[in-house]
């Protein structure tokens, strides 16, 4: 076989590999998920004293970027520690946003509470993960930055 003709062989399964393996790419994979870390206040206004006001100065705010609602059903949002909120029955509406506040209050659909006693999120550097019911993550965002309060992700 000559040279020419094997080339043109192998290139041509070279594109039909190339073809193949983008036409069964998960379309999941491409598409930005919908819901989303929008904003973390990581370091509340005054002192940490620990009062439940200075506890829900503290927060992570989600943001459903699609136009149709998502159930949040158990899932689970984490910090760099272990600390873990694991949401129960809510629905974030399309185009809406949550704040997870840390300390205590009574849920809306705007403001979330996981109930703690102290506070979640470092005050220099830390990372908030978001995973699905499945436990796929979905979402993270990490800050570094003592002179700041909060992070848009």
């Amino acid at each position: 076989m000559s040279k020419i003709i094997r080339s043109i062989l192998v290139a041509g399964l070279l594109v039909t590999g190339l073809a193949i393996s983008y036409h069964f790419q998960s379309p999941a994979s491409a598409a930005p998920p919908c819901v989303v870390v929008y904003r973390i206040y990581y370091n509340s206004p005054g002192t940490d004293s620990g009062s439940n006001y200075s506890l829900n100065g503290e927060w992570i705010q989600l943001r459903n970027r699609c136009s149709t609602g998502r159930s949040l059903a158990s899932w689970k949002i984490k910090d760099v520690a272990g600390h873990t909120y694991t949401f129960g029955t809510f629905r974030l509406g399309g185009g809406k946003y949550v704040k997870v506040r840390t300390g205590n209050g009574t849920a809306t659909a705007t403001n979330l509470y996981q109930g703690r006693s102290w506070y979640v999120w470092n005050n220099d550097k830390d990372t908030a993960y978001l995973y699905n019911a499945n436990g796929t993550l979905i979402d993270r965002c990490y800050y570094n930055n003592r002179s700041a309060s909060s992070v848009y992700c």
